[in-house]
């Protein structure tokens, strides 16, 4: 599976403001549901309900939020990079500056685990982080997230 597969570069948000987590879930939940056509409240309920399981801030300054949604018909992504580091509840106690949004139909059952398991190994790959830390645009960033970006790091 392809992250060109998942996002595009409007898809892409370069300096998201948010002073803490619920903030940083609304403000994707927003976007999310102008990319999805789906209720924003729906959206934003569903990535509460997830947190509640525990946190998706994986560690190193990174978090996956996802959820599942019976009405949308793909999986689809949102990558967000804070404009200041939040307090995301991480694993390894980091504040979180990079976000991946994942939101899968219902029915996603395998698809939606192996698109959640390509952003985590995509995102610990050394140097990405850093390549998404320094990009300041949404082409920029685009292009780290997508086969540019793996091309560039296999040389």
């Amino acid at each position: 599976m392809d992250l060109s597969d998942l996002i595009s570069p409007d898809t892409i948000i370069p300096a998201l403001k948010a002073n803490g987590k619920k903030q940083a879930l609304q403000e994707l939940a927003e976007r999310a549901a102008r990319q999805t056509g789906l209720d924003e409240r729906q959206i934003f309920d569903t990535l509460l309900q997830r947190e509640r399981l525990g946190s998706t801030g994986v560690g190193n300054g990174i978090a996956i939020p996802h959820g599942k949604i019976r009405s949308l018909k793909r999986i689809h992504g949102i990558f967000a990079r804070l404009a200041k580091p939040i307090d995301f509840e991480s694993l390894d106690d980091q504040p979180v500056d990079l976000i991946f949004l994942l939101l899968a139909p219902e029915s996603a059952g395998a698809d939606h685990l192996k698109a959640l398991a390509r952003i985590a190994r995509l995102l610990r790959e050394p140097g990405l982080a850093a390549k998404l830390r320094a990009s300041s645009d949404q082409t920029a960033l685009y292009a780290v997230l997508t086969g540019d970006a793996a091309a560039s790091n296999a040389a």
